[in-house]
């Protein structure tokens, strides 16, 4: 089954029984591999930075076409306008997540539960109806991040993500290996030489916005409460 790498992040960020997100930074995330996903597929590239006090500026390449909806509207929003990592991953990510899940649900990955919490507030939750798809997405992320094998684009994309997230160690079985190594392991292939310059340059760009944003919105809700 041919999946997004946004697709198969948001299985590992979602609880297979209860279908809720296990990350307050879900929409982020899967902007940054809406991005990430368009660099791979040479539909955008990354401009170099004028200047330590300017951030990296995303443009889609001249031409570019991909066949997906949901990266075709993420290249269409692109296309608008050069705009920096940081507003991509935000703008990208809006809406994201209910294209996704109701995508997974209708190729049976997923499926819909709408309840109320307290009897009152509407809620629809996602949890697993095929877990077959997500365990292998599992099994090709241990052989990278336990096993120490060499990763595919795609594979290798996805764990710059769940190192941005921090989470790497706890989407795997490890078998033993500590959770540190598994970070550390995720570190150098997030920072590793397996890509073309310009996917890197996307990766380095998209984890950093990323990271930024999830920090902003833990400085925030840390000052409100």
């Amino acid at each position: 089954m041919t999946t997004l790498i946004a697709e198969d992040l948001l299985l590992l960020l979602l609880d297979d029984r209860k279908g809720t997100a296990t990350s307050s930074h879900v929409d982020v995330a899967l902007g940054g591999a809406l991005l990430l996903e368009l660099a791979l597929d040479e539909a955008v590239h990354v401009r170099e930075r004028t200047s330590i006090w300017s951030g990296a500026k995303v443009a889609a390449a001249p031409g570019a076409t991909v066949a997906d909806p949901v990266l075709a509207e993420a290249l269409r929003r692109v296309a608008e306008r050069e705009r920096s990592a940081s507003d991509l991953v935000n703008r990208l990510g809006k809406g994201a997540r209910d294209a996704l899940t109701a995508r997974l649900a209708e190729r049976g990955i997923l499926r819909r539960e709408d309840d109320r919490v307290l009897g009152l507030f509407p809620r629809t939750r996602w949890p697993e109806a095929d877990g077959r798809h997500e365990d292998e997405v599992r099994a090709r992320l241990a052989a990278v991040l336990v096993q120490g094998l060499d990763p595919d684009p795609r594979t290798g994309a996805l764990v710059a993500l769940l190192h941005a997230l921090s989470l790497a160690p706890s989407v795997v079985d490890r078998g033993g290996v500590p959770a540190r190594d598994v970070r550390r392991r995720a570190k150098q292939v997030a920072e590793g030489a397996w890509a073309a310059k310009a996917v890197q340059d996307a990766i380095t760009a998209s984890t950093a916005a990323m990271t930024a944003a999830i920090t902003a919105t833990t400085v925030v809700t840390a000052a409100g409460s």
